[in-house]
C-alpha cells in the first residue's frame, strides 16, 4: 500500500488575510525512492511573515507557482532512505513546505541541516532560538552593531525574530525598547526577557510613551515592522543611527510595504541595510553554536505558540497579522 502525503497547495494568490481556499488540500502518493534519494516526515512547520511574501511576488527568492506546495521550513526525521548522506533516523531542518512528507536528492538536500539530539532541548527549539528566527537576530544584530550605552528599539518585539533580537541587545549592554500589540506582550518581553521597556502600539499613547522611553534617542532600530511604527522610530533616531532592516510586515497583506521617508535617512545620516538570512548560510553552524551557549546558560530564553495540524496551517500563517502569537509559531503536523 503506498503511503498517502498530505500537501497544502497554492491556489490563488491572497488578497489581504488568507482566505478559505487559498491553500487548498491535496493529497497523493509517496514516490517510491530511488537511489539517491531519502525520504523524510514532516513534524514541525515553521510559521513565518515571509510566506505571505512568498504567496504573492518575487523577492528574494520566487513566488510559489500557483498548483505548487506552499514553501515553508520545518523540522523533519528521515523515515527512509537510499541517499549517500542520510540514514533511517536522522532529524534534520529545511524547506520542507506544507506536508506530510518530502523527498530529499540531489538536488535539494544541501539545503537542509542536520540536527542532533540534544538533552532536555525540544525539536522545536531547531526552528526558532536555533533556526531561521535566531540565525536572522543573530546577523542582523552583527549588522547594527551595539555597543554598552546604546539605545535599540525592536518592533514586533514578541516575536520569534524581535524576541531573541532584544535579548542580544542586553547581552550587549544597550538599553532594550520593545515595541509589542499586546499588554501581555509587553509584560512577557519585560518580566521574562529582560528589555528595560515595552510600548504597546494599540494604545493611543503610545508615541508619546516610546519618546519618553528613549529620552537619550535611539541609535538603533531593529526593523520588523515598517509603515506607521518605523515613520516614529525613524524621527526619534539619533545622528548616525543604524537600522538593520529585517522585515515590513505591516505591508505584506496590503501590497505595499510601506517605506519610511527618505528625507528622514537624509536628515539624520541614518545607515540603513537590509539583509537576508540566506546569505549568511556558510556561518550558521558558527551562530548556532553562539546561540545554544547563550540558550544553555539563560541568557536566551523562548516561548512558543504551537497550532496542532497541518490543516491548520492558513489559520496560522493569518495569526502572524493578527497578533495572535506570542513567541515562535510552528504548526504540529
Amino acid at each position: 500500500m503506498s503511503t498517502p502525503n498530505r500537501q497544502l497547495v497554492l491556489h490563488s494568490r491572497p488578497k489581504g488575510l488568507l482566505a478559505p481556499g487559498d491553500l487548498q488540500r491535496k493529497e497523493v502518493s509517496v514516490p517510491e525512492l530511488k537511489d539517491g534519494q531519502a525520504l523524510a516526515g514532516v513534524k514541525y512547520l515553521s510559521i513565518d511573515p515571509t510566506m505571505r511574501v512568498w504567496m504573492a511576488v518575487d523577492s528574494y527568492l520566487p513566488a510559489v507557482a500557483i498548483g505548487e506546495v506552499m514553501r515553508a521550513f520545518g523540522f523533519a526525521e528521515i523515515t527512509e532512505s537510499r541517499h549517500p548522506d542520510y540514514n533511517k533516523g536522522d532529524r534534520v531542518t529545511g524547506p520542507t513546505g506544507l506536508q506530510d512528507y518530502v523527498v530529499l536528492d540531489a538536488s535539494t538536500s544541501r539545503s537542509f541541516q542536520r540536527v542532533p539530539k540534544i538533552p532536555f532541548v525540544s525539536d522545536t527549539v531547531f526552528l526558532g532560538v536555533l533556526g531561521i528566527n535566531g540565525l536572522t537576530a543573530f546577523f542582523g544584530m552583527e549588522i547594527a552593531k551595539p555597543k554598552k550605552g546604546e539605545t535599540l528599539v525592536v518592533s514586533a518585539a514578541a516575536g520569534a525574530t524581535g524576541s531573541i533580537v532584544g535579548q542580544i541587545g542586553k547581552i550587549h549592554g544597550c538599553r532594550v525598547v520593545g515595541i509589542a500589540g499586546s499588554d501581555e506582550k509587553c509584560n512577557w518581553i519585560t518580566k521574562d526577557l529582560g528589555f528595560d521597556a515595552a510600548i504597546n502600539y494599540k494604545q493611543p499613547d503610545w508615541k508619546a510613551k516610546l519618546a519618553a522611553a528613549v529620552p537619550k534617542g535611539i541609535d538603533i532600530d531593529f526593523e520588523n515592522v515598517g509603515g506607521e511604527i518605523m515613520e516614529t522610530i525613524f524621527g526619534l533616531m539619533n545622528l548616525h543611527g543604524r537600522v538593520a532592516l529585517c522585515g515590513l510586515i505591516s505591508g505584506y497583506t496590503k501590497g505595499n510595504p510601506a517605506m519610511a521617508s527618505l528625507g528622514t535617512v537624509l536628515v539624520k545620516r541614518l545607515r540603513v541595510e537590509g539583509f537576508i538570512v540566506l546569505d549568511y548560510a556558510s556561518r550558521f553552524t558558527e551562530a548556532a553554536t553562539q546561540l545554544g551557549q547563550w540558550k544553555m546558560f539563560g541568557r536566551i530564553k523562548d516561548r512558543e505558540t504551537i497550532v496542532e495540524g497541518l490543516e491548520k496551517a492558513p489559520d496560522a500563517i493569518n495569526m502572524l497579522f493578527t497578533g495572535g502569537n506570542i513567541g515562535k509559531l510552528i504548526v504540529k503536523v
